[in-house]
Formats: structure tokens, C-alpha cells, sequence
């Protein structure tokens, strides 16, 4: 699910990829809510619909959002889980 700058998912843009890996692809986005840089993890349809997989994906955002060293890369703010029929913007 290659996604290209300007894209809206919910409150996030898009602004420009990251990486990708295993488990999904990265992209740096714009919160227009907060007017801040995020990073944003999409987990591909084939992954995404595996509850096993979704159950890992959750683990890491657990893991993440408890880092509280001085230099901690990253803090974890949300999770969502959105279905290809579902949509962002709950």
C-alpha cells in the first residue's frame, strides 16, 4: 500500500516515506490536529487481517509507548486498527 505525499488518513498527511520492512512500511506525516511530525506504520492487507500479526503489531506499540529514557527515539501516541473497509477518520 505505497502511499503518496498529500494523503489523508484521518488527521494525518502524508509527507514522505520513511522505510519498509517486514512487518509494513513508514511514513513521515503532518498531525494537522497537533501541527506536529509523526511517523506513521501501515501493515500490508495480507498481515493486516491476521489476528496473530495485529496481536504483534499491538505488542510493539505497547513496548514503545513505555520507553521513557532521556533517549528514547520515539513516543508512542495512538494505535488504530482500520480494515481496508473501515475508515480513519473514527
Amino acid at each position: 500500500m505505497a502511499l503518496t505525499a498529500g494523503t489523508k488518513l484521518g488527521p494525518y498527511e502524508i509527507v514522505s516515506p520513511l522505510g519498509a520492512g517486514g512487518m509494513g512500511e513508514v511514513y513521515r506525516a503532518r498531525d494537522t490536529r497537533l501541527e506536529r511530525t509523526v511517523a506513521i506504520k501501515i501493515l500490508p492487507p495480507h498481515l493486516s487481517e491476521d489476528p496473530m500479526l495485529r496481536q504483534r503489531f499491538e505488542r510493539e506499540a505497547k513496548a514503545i509507548s513505555r520507553l521513557t529514557h532521556t533517549s528514547a527515539c520515539c513516543t508512542m501516541l495512538e494505535i488504530r486498527m482500520a480494515l481496508r473497509s473501515s475508515s480513519w477518520n473514527a
